[in-house]
């Protein structure tokens, strides 16, 4: 009976690759915590959870302007710079936790909502 010469080999592979995976994977939560700590996010959750409520313009830049571009101008979603004109703060809050259209609900606090819907509402 000969040896699959074969198999030794196949098992190297998988292992190699199973290891690639979750290097990768502890490097990209790795630089994830390295750029929040570059950007002071830990400083605004530090606030957050002191009691003090956040800059709306920090709680927007995290949450929000992926999708609506740091200058509120639209990115993928529309456009903000004149959203209170049309919507009010209690209009925006509601978007915000609940979602509207395309646009999911977001995961902030209450507070966190009534910020930046009073920040959003102000832009006329």
């Amino acid at each position: 009976m000969r040896k699959n010469a074969v198999l030794p080999y196949a098992l190297i592979a998988v292992v190699g690759i199973v290891l690639v995976i979750v290097i990768s994977v502890a490097g990209n939560n790795q630089r994830a915590t390295l750029e929040k700590e570059a950007n002071g996010d830990n400083q605004t959750e530090e606030k957050s959870e002191g009691g003090e409520t956040a800059d709306p313009e920090d709680i927007f830049k995290q949450s929000c302007a992926s999708c609506h571009a740091n200058d509120l101008s639209g990115d993928f979603g529309p456009d903000l710079r004149k959203v209170g004109k049309d919507h009010s703060a209690d209009d925006i809050k509601k978007i915000v936790l609940e979602g509207q259209g395309q646009m999911p609900a977001q995961d902030l606090s209450d507070d966190e909502a009534t910020e930046i819907a009073e920040w959003l509402a102000d832009h006329k």
